[in-house]
């Protein structure tokens, strides 16, 4: 189910008041993981996602890896957002809940995530057959979020994917997995 009504307002205002300096408090290393699962995806992307993208710093990183490709964010903070769009020209962002996605079914070739809670379900239905999902936490275990990857793999098994790799860099660790084509 989408993130509880009562939540949602507390998420976003929590959000809002750190998005001036939610960019300035990430570790350079922070998106290693998250670099490295995206070096894995084969295939051509036409279409990628950054879910719970903040102040946009993965989804510039999916632009600067898929040249070619249309790249969205999307967050829950209209706050972060704007930081977003100021710090990565060129992508495109949304205000939604990652918990009820605003895009249609089978819609793009990348679903990437970094320290994001997985909303599995919301994740399979967006990502089209034979696309890639990751899902990248940039401190391993020490990550405030964080699911750990024989977890995640068994979740995603659950639900058609596979293809997995498990990546580990500097801090932090991701899974990669591809949507089964018959799914």
């Amino acid at each position: 189910p989408a993130l509880l009504p009562i939540f949602r307002p507390v998420v976003r205002r929590q959000f809002d008041r750190m998005a001036p300096v939610w960019a300035a408090m990430r570790r350079p290393d922070s998106l290693a993981p998250y670099e490295q699962a995206l070096e894995r995806v084969d295939g051509p992307v036409r279409r990628a996602l950054d879910v719970g993208t903040g102040t946009g710093a993965g989804a510039l990183e999916i632009a600067k890896r898929f040249q070619d490709a249309e790249v969205v964010g999307v967050d829950v903070s209209q706050a972060m957002l704007e930081e977003a769009r100021r710090l990565a020209p060129g992508v495109q962002f949304v205000q939604g809940d990652a918990s009820a996605l605003p895009f249609r079914d089978a819609e793009f070739d990348v679903v990437a995530h970094a320290n994001m809670i997985p909303f599995l379900d919301e994740t399979a239905r967006v990502l089209r057959p034979g696309g890639w999902t990751v899902y990248a936490f940039s401190a391993g275990a020490e990550t405030p979020i964080y699911v750990a990857p024989e977890r995640l793999r068994r979740e995603l098994e659950r639900r058609g994917f596979t293809d997995f790799a498990e990546i580990t860099a500097r801090r932090g660790n991701a899974v990669l997995a591809r949507r089964g084509e018959g799914v």
